[in-house]
């Protein structure tokens, strides 16, 4: 009985890693993905309200 208890809770603290790393993986990415967009130097709006030069 005891050592059932002892592997489950070995499986709980391995899934609990593994879903931990997968978190910590995915905010990597977002990282990494922000980057991308901040150094894209996309165009800009630099004008003002002017309905007749539309």
């Amino acid at each position: 009985m005891e050592l059932m208890a002892n592997v489950m809770a070995q499986e709980a603290a391995s899934r609990t890693a593994d879903r931990e790393a997968q978190e910590t993986k995915r905010g990597g990415e977002d990282e990494l993905r922000l980057e991308r967009f901040l150094n894209n130097k996309s165009p800009t709006f630099n004008g003002g309200y002017d309905p007749d030069g539309a």
